[in-house]
This record gives C-alpha cells, structure tokens and sequence, in this order.
C-alpha cells in the first residue's frame, strides 16, 4: 500500500514538462529509442550508498521514462538493463539485479497495463535465473494484448553474442536446405537476430558520460541517432528525455544518401 500512494504522488508531470510534450508532439518522434541506463554505481557512490541504492533508484526513473515515452507517441523503449558482461560483478550486487524486475514489475505493473504498454524481453534467458524469468513472463503475459508502447528490456544481452547466435542458426538453416546460402544478405540477417521483431533505433541515448556502445545493438545501430549526456541514470528526468528527443528532430537522417 505505502508504494501504491507514493507511486500515485509521483505520477503527476510537472506543467514545464507537459508543454515541451506538446511541441515534441507536433514533429515527428523516433518510433523506436534504446536507453544505455548506466551510471547507477557512481550516483550511489557520490551519497556513500551501497551501489544496490543506485540500482533502486535508477528502477523509479524507468517508470518516468516509460510512461514519458508512451505519452509522445514512441512505440518502442528498449533498455539496456543487464548485460551478458555484467555477470562479472560482486555476487550480490548480481542477486538484486535478479530481483530488480520483481520489484519493479510488482510496484508499476499496474499502472504499465493501464496506459496500455506492453512488456517484452530480449536476451539469453537459459542463464536468468528462474525466479526472475517467472515474473517477467508474467508480465509479457498480462500485457500481451497492449498496444501502446513496447517496453523491451535487454536482460542478459551482448550484442556479440546475438550475433553469433545469428550465424550459427543460419549455417544450421543452410545445412537443413530452409534457405540457400546466396539468398543471404541485410535484408535476412536481421531475421535471426533477437530484436526480428523490432524496428532498429532511431535514437539511442547513453547517460553517465560515457561515450561507447558497450556490446549493445551493434548491428541494429548502424544508422541509429546517438545521444550521451554526462547526466547518471538515478538523475535523469522527463527534461533529460525531451533535451534527446528535441535533438534527434533537428538531427537530418540521410542513410549515407544527400
């Protein structure tokens, strides 16, 4: 009950927010935005907090952006939220990770579903564990029918991986004679990657001032719009969100043509 009525009193947009809402609105937005949410650490450092601090706190801000994102006309948010490198990391730092969507999904499952969003996955999920993967599946599940925004969140992805994933399913698919080896180009690749679903980004915004794409949709960012600002994730806000936005459209995307 204590986090319904806190997530109910943050629910609000400020005036300021809502105007510049409005005016990204009457220009064309990004049809699909991936996030690098990174920085959470370094923000729970700065306080002399536990880095779990950071991850919680990072957690709320994936609210704001997502109902944000929605309420622009963005119809797809993939996060970055664990990477197949992030294994490498303390234990227990990796265990509240794990619970993360937990905790996440059973505070602002309800309001996802009533704005219509629609929860999705990608990523290597044999190493997840159980317990996470079964509330996230459950939220697929209830959100399926949604179609408003695709929240997509990246648990236990590399792009690397993905990759060569790809490649071994399209030898395997040449071996079984489903396709011919010369019918192979940038066209069916795309295909066997996790996101076949998915449009590439438009745009991709990394915070915390680090400038790199650190395994995350490489193929599928060849022409995506990049965006970084020194602001760590636990920080960042509608303002941050529309200053990305109000750049990609003034950005002139002409895949290598004039």
């Amino acid at each position: 009950m204590f986090y319904k009525k806190l997530f109910n009193k943050q629910s609000s947009i400020p005036e300021s927010i809502k105007e510049r809402m409005e005016l990204v609105k009457s220009q064309a937005v990004p049809d699909h935005v991936a996030i690098i949410m990174d920085g959470n650490g370094r923000w729970a450092k700065s306080r002399a907090l536990p880095r779990i601090a950071g991850h919680h706190e990072g957690m709320k801000v994936v609210r704001k952006i997502a109902i944000l994102a929605n309420n622009i006309g963005i119809q797809t948010l993939t996060l970055f939220a664990f990477s197949t490198e992030n294994w490498k990391r303390p234990k227990s730092e990796v265990d509240y990770l794990m619970k993360l969507p937990a905790e996440f999904l059973d505070i602002y499952l309800p309001e996802l579903i009533d704005n219509n969003v629609k929860v999705q996955v990608i990523g290597e999920k044999e190493k997840i564990p159980s317990h996470t993967l079964l509330v996230v599946e459950k939220a697929i599940e209830r959100t399926k029918n949604n179609n408003g925004l695709l929240l997509n969140f990246a648990l236990n992805y590399g792009s690397r991986s993905e990759i060569i994933m790809a490649i071994k399913n399209i030898v395997k698919d040449i071996k079984c004679g489903n396709i011919n080896e010369r019918d192979i180009n940038e066209d069916i690749f795309p295909q066997y990657l996790m996101t076949k679903d998915l449009a590439d980004p438009d745009l991709l915004i990394r915070t915390s001032g680090e400038i790199r794409l650190s395994n995350f949709m490489l193929w599928q960012s060849a022409y995506t719009e990049l965006w970084f600002t020194d602001c760590l994730w636990p920080d960042f806000d509608e303002g941050h969100f529309l200053d990305a936005i109000e750049q990609y459209q003034k950005r002139s995307r002409r895949f290598g043509g004039i």
